[in-house]
C-alpha cells in the first residue's frame, strides 16, 4: 500500500524551464492513494493540473491560502492586507513585475506574487510593518499572512479526506514546503531544493526536478 501524497508542482514536477514533466502525470494519475497538489500558485493552476491528469481536484493553493477537496473550499486568508503592502510597494517606485495583465496575481485571492526581479529588502520591511511575511519560493516572493501555510492547509484537507496529515508523504523544493514537511509524516526534498526545504526534508534524493520527484516515489513505493 503506498501513502497519500502531498506534492509541490514547480522544480518537482516540472523541467528546469517550468514546463511540467509529462512522465509524472501517469504516475500521479495511477497513484493507489490520495493525492494532493500543494503549491504556491493561485488555485486555477493546481485545479487544471488535476484534470489534465485525470486525477480527483484536492489541491492546496496560495501557499497554504486556499485548499479544495471534496466539493468544499476552504480559505485561510484575505488578500487585504498583502494589497496594502504592494500598494506601498509601488508606491515606493518599484513594482510586483509581471506586466499589465499579471496573469500570476489575477486569480490570486489570499496572497500577492512579487516577481524576483525586485528588492526583497524593500518588500520584507513593508510587509513586516503590516504583520504580513515574505516566502521566497524560488520563482516568486509571496507577500501573505503568517499563519497560512501548506502545512496548516494539509491538516485541514487530510480532515476532510478523514485520513490522519501524518499519513502523507511529501515531496517540494521550496522553504514554502517547510511546514508541509513538518505536518505529512515522511518528505522528501528534490536535489535542487533550497536550504530550508533540504534540511526540513527526512531524506534529499540525489536527483532533480521532476527527475527527482520520480525517485522519490520510487522510494516510497519500495
Amino acid at each position: 500500500m503506498v501513502p497519500p501524497l502531498a506534492v509541490d508542482i514547480d522544480g518537482t514536477l516540472s523541467r528546469p524551464d517550468g514546463s511540467i514533466d509529462s512522465r509524472v502525470m501517469d504516475v500521479l494519475r495511477e497513484w493507489d492513494a490520495p493525492v494532493v497538489i500543494a503549491t504556491g500558485k493561485a488555485l486555477p493552476y493546481p485545479v487544471a493540473l488535476c484534470r489534465f491528469v485525470g486525477i480527483e481536484t484536492r489541491v492546496i493553493a496560495e501557499n497554504g491560502g486556499v485548499a479544495f477537496a471534496n466539493d468544499d473550499i476552504f480559505y485561510f486568508g484575505s488578500r487585504e492586507v498583502a494589497d496594502d503592502v504592494t500598494r506601498e510597494f509601488e508606491a515606493a517606485g518599484h513594482e510586483l513585475g509581471w506586466g499589465d495583465a499579471d496573469l500570476v496575481n489575477r486569480w490570486r485571492e489570499t496572497e500577492v506574487a512579487v516577481n524576483r526581479n525586485q528588492p526583497l529588502d524593500a518588500l520584507t520591511e513593508l510587509a513586516a510593518e503590516h504583520g504580513q511575511e515574505v516566502v521566497d519560493t524560488g520563482y516568486a516572493y509571496h507577500v501573505k499572512a503568517p499563519e497560512m501555510s501548506k502545512g496548516a492547509a494539509l491538516r485541514t484537507v487530510a480532515a476532510e479526506l478523514d485520513l490522519d496529515p501524518e499519513a502523507f508523504t511529501a515531496v517540494g523544493d521550496s522553504e514554502n514546503d517547510v511546514e508541509l514537511f513538518g505536518v505529512a509524516g515522511e518528505s522528501f526534498a528534490v536535489a535542487n531544493a533550497d536550504d530550508a526545504a533540504r534540511a526540513a526534508a527526512n531524506e534529499v534524493v540525489a536527483e532533480s526536478y521532476a527527475d527527482g520527484f520520480l525517485a522519490a516515489v520510487e522510494r516510497i513505493s519500495e
